[in-house]
């Protein structure tokens, strides 16, 4: 996938010029906050930077922009789940001052409909901590559905941890169903 666009958004592919936006948007306490620690630089780009390549089958991540100004607002992705070719795992993360204008569904709403319909997928899934709420409710506005609450274990866990974590999914029959 090279680009996507929806009403507000254009997913591209990352670009060199990217990489300070980035940064910026991993280096804030308030995005990471269900995510881990905040990582210096060169950690992060050694880490976040080959995710977003974009493989052979199109799965990696994309830049998300304001279609109108072309501003920097975060960025979706997909990965196959634990190797099943059948099954994506949809990942979101956006800049704070883009929270709460329902980017993060139109966004996701867009990737489900591209892994059903482009990527042949069987099933689209996602996950969270069960205290993180707004990504819970991002989730579920995208058309996914609660599977199961499950427990893992940390060695140095987030404020949370011990609420558990969460799996959302939609299958490709539910979302013909939409």
């Amino acid at each position: 996938m090279s680009l996507l666009v929806t009403s507000r958004l254009r997913l591209r592919e990352l670009h060199e010029a990217d990489l300070d936006e980035i940064v910026a948007l991993h280096s804030d306490p308030e995005v990471m906050r269900y995510l881990g620690r905040v990582l210096p630089r060169d950690e992060l780009l050694a880490e976040a930077l080959p995710r977003f390549q974009t493989t052979p089958n199109g799965y990696g991540h994309w830049v998300a922009e304001l279609r109108e100004t072309g501003t920097f607002v975060g960025w979706f992705g997909f990965r196959l789940w634990h190797g099943d070719e059948s099954t994506m795992e949809l990942g979101y993360r956006l800049a704070r001052r883009y929270w709460g204008r329902g980017l993060a569904t139109e966004g996701c709403r867009a990737l489900i409909a591209k892994a059903f319909t482009a990527f042949g997928a069987g099933r689209v899934v996602a996950q969270t901590m069960a205290v993180n709420h707004a990504s819970r409710r991002v989730m579920e506005k995208s058309g996914l559905r609660h599977v199961r609450t499950f427990h893992l274990y940390f060695d140095d866990p987030l404020p949370g941890t011990e609420e558990g974590e969460v799996e959302y999914a939609l299958d490709r029959a539910e979302f013909l169903e939409l």
